[in-house]
């Protein structure tokens, strides 16, 4: 059987906590004003530095970063994104034209592609996901 926490240990623990949370939200989101906060929060440890894995505050920048990505997922859901309009949002991004994607085949296949009369294949989505250097995912 596993021994029990120190209480002396717990109490630490417990300050140390209460003082990082009141700098910190490290609590799920329940409001609109826990969202603002954590925004603003997560933005000055990323101005600080903590986008860098090597910072000491990256783990809690991530950290703070799952909960307003729980949030997110539920008060703001992101839109299903055809793969096709993904593919038109890319290449505006990258300034493409149709015929700047020989990975897909001609320019009128990029045509019905973005037209929607035709579907991207295996071979096609593979290549797009390494040009973009996306996850093949969006283009499902």
């Amino acid at each position: 059987m596993e021994t029990l926490m120190d209480r002396a240990v717990v109490d630490t623990i417990t300050s140390h906590f209460r003082a990082l949370t009141s700098l910190v939200p490290l609590s799920p989101i329940r409001s609109e004003q826990d969202y603002d906060k954590a925004v603003a929060v997560l933005n000055q440890l990323l101005d600080a530095g903590a986008a860098d894995e090597q910072h000491a505050l990256a783990d809690l920048a991530t950290m703070l970063g799952t909960l307003i990505a729980a949030y997110d997922e539920v008060h703001y859901p992101a839109m299903p994104v055809s793969p096709s309009a993904m593919l038109r949002f890319l290449m505006d991004q990258h300034k493409l034209t149709e015929s700047t994607l020989p990975e897909l085949g001609s320019q009128s296949t990029v045509a019905e592609i973005l037209e929607g009369t035709q579907e991207l294949n295996i071979r096609q989505i593979k290549a797009l996901a390494a040009r973009f250097q996306v996850p093949a995912t969006l283009f499902l």
